[in-house]
């Protein structure tokens, strides 16, 4: 049977009202692009990207538009080559050294500690320190027997009180008796009322109380403004001899321990060991102290000068005061974190070391030296022989993994410029023998004085400064996008402002969409199932729309079908 088709024109008014319907999947798609076109065109035209609007205008020529493509590209592999060139650059975390003088019109005065050069005195040796500390002196075997070469140079320097206490024939010692080698230390030691002949700061006298006994390897020994015991940090308000430290000390040579033989307590040198230091680091002298002789005057005087490599060594001409700042990991090696140990609170390095040393003996040695700080058992001099004094010395001198200590980022040092006088003259010999009821002979190889002073109240500060930050990239990165493709902050925003746009339409439609009722066949227009029906002519071929306000539809026989709806 034939199919028959009809075509009828319907007017606007004719249509029954109907609900609005979604459109169908495929036009969705194409009015999505178009969305996103519209988009991306807006946006060309409208942003502030120096060349872009040309890239896509239009009504400029084909090879217009390729030289404009082709600069624009250029300019962008600029800014992209030179952005990447600044970020490396910041993150090989640049540093400088800035130096600097500073004036000021007072200035703290630094520690100053020395150590007379021999250990013990020879006078107030007891038996039963000979007893329990000959085999550690190299006077005794371990069995405390004699050491006949020590016998025969005791002998030949004439010395019989020590003689005669080697003489163990008839000597027992108490029962119990354990030696206590920090008491022997500090009894055996040169105390400073014997040694201290004069003492000044600035004019103003000074006694044996302005100093604080500390142990270090040398012993017994002294510093002056410490700032503990009671005693107030001094300052110093001129510079120049007279505004400083100025004492006289009998060193006590007669009190020396002969020489007879080689122990790490040998000293062949007669005179202190001085070191200047501030007071937040404890001293280490037997590293870092220089000497002064007897028969001198010795001057320390403070000079100024520029040490580009923002490293202190101490040459001829540096300054008594250098206040140093190092950075931290990742632009400089300095330690910024506070010091790990149970004996400092501020990070030095000789604070550092001297917390490594100690813990070191303890692991071997199971004691620690007198001069160490913590609770543990202190070594006896047996200990001293045996484990301490070799395991220090390979510490030391061999062992350059175990105590690694970092330069601290904040610290000052005092270098010295030595200058010095014979002492006594020939013309004031025979009064400070007789001053001091002693021998010119005496004076002479006795008597030392050091004058410790500053030579201006300045100081030079060496600071390692970060020489690129965050800042200096933002603003280099923000100058060649100006220079090279006219954008600035706000043009980042446009781009930002686009994308939203972008994924508002893409993904935030295609989720909005997807919530909404799926259309259903009965959605469609629906006609009359009688194809002769009033208004519809059968077996008419359908007609094209004709007018502006009438819709055009092709209706075929079938039941319910309905191909296009077109608005005109």
């Amino acid at each position: 049977m034939a199919t028959a088709h009809s075509s009828e024109t319907i007017t606007p008014d004719s249509l029954p009202t109907v609900p609005r319907r979604p459109v169908t999947q495929s036009l969705e798609g194409e009015v999505l692009t178009r969305s996103t076109k519209e988009i991306t065109a807006a946006f060309v035209r409208q942003t502030k990207f120096h060349g872009l609007k040309y890239v896509f205008a239009r009504d400029r020529s084909r090879a217009r538009r390729v030289l404009w493509f082709l600069a624009f590209s250029t300019c962008v592999g600029l800014l992209s080559t030179w952005s990447w060139n600044r970020l490396h650059y910041l993150f090989s975390y640049p540093a400088f050294t800035k130096i600097h003088m500073v004036w000021a019109h007072s200035m703290p005065f630094p520690a100053v500690t020395f150590c007379n050069q021999n250990l013990f005195r020879a006078s107030q040796l007891t038996k039963a320190d000979i007893y329990h500390s000959g085999y550690w002196l190299d006077l005794l075997h371990q069995n405390h027997s004699a050491n006949e070469r020590s016998l025969g140079i005791l002998r030949d320097s004439r010395r019989q009180g020590l003689l005669s206490l080697l003489d163990f024939g008839h000597y027992a010692p108490p029962p119990n008796f354990h030696i206590n080698t920090t008491e022997m230390f500090d009894r055996l030691g040169h105390q400073l009322k014997d040694m201290l002949l004069e003492c000044k700061f600035q004019g103003e006298n000074c006694t044996h109380r302005n100093f604080t006994p500390i142990y270090t390897r040398y012993g017994k020994c002294y510093t002056f403004n410490s700032g503990k015991d009671g005693n107030p940090l001094l300052t110093t308000l001129k510079g120049g001899t007279g505004n400083g430290l100025e004492i006289m000390l009998d060193i006590q040579q007669d009190e020396y321990l002969p020489v007879w033989g080689e122990t790490d307590e040998t000293s062949y040198e007669a005179g202190i060991k001085v070191q200047i230091h501030s007071q937040d680091e404890p001293p280490f002298i037997d590293q870092l102290g220089f000497g002064v002789a007897p028969g001198f005057q010795t001057f320390v005087s403070c000079q100024q000068q520029l040490e580009l490599s923002g490293i202190c060594d101490f040459l001829h001409g540096v300054r008594l005061s250098l206040d140093l700042q190092y950075l931290p990991p990742p632009w400089g090696d300095c330690k910024s974190t506070p010091i790990d140990s149970e004996f400092f609170s501020t990070y030095s390095i000789t604070a550092c070391r001297i917390d490594c040393e100690t813990r070191y003996l303890v692991e071997n040695c199971n004691c620690r030296m007198v001069h160490m700080p913590g609770t543990s058992t202190v070594c006896t001099p047996e200990q001293y022989k045996d484990c301490a004094d070799p395991a220090l010395d390979f510490l030391v001198e061999k062992d350059n993994d175990y105590c690694v200590c970092e330069t601290p980022c904040n610290m000052t040092r005092y270098g010295k410029e030595l200058s010095m006088v014979k002492i006594p003259s020939k013309a004031s010999a025979k009064y400070l023998a007789k001053k001091f009821n002693k021998t010119e002979q005496y004076i002479g190889d006795n008597i030392l004085v050091l004058d410790i002073f500053f030579e201006a109240l300045n100081y030079e500060k060496i600071e390692q400064k970060k020489a690129y930050e965050v800042a200096g990239l933002l603003g280099d990165i923000g100058g060649q996008m100006g220079l090279f493709i006219g954008a600035s902050v706000l043009t980042i925003l446009e781009i930002f402002d686009y994308l939203y746009e972008v994924f508002k339409d893409k993904v935030l439609g295609y989720f909005i969409r997807k919530k909404r009722p799926r259309r259903c066949q009965s959605d469609n227009l629906e006609f009359p199932e009688n194809p002769t029906s009033p208004g519809v002519t059968p077996n008419h071929a359908p007609r094209a729309p004709v007018t502006h306000s009438g819709v055009t539809r092709t209706v075929s026989d079938s039941r319910r079908t309905c191909y296009l709806v077109t608005r005109l």
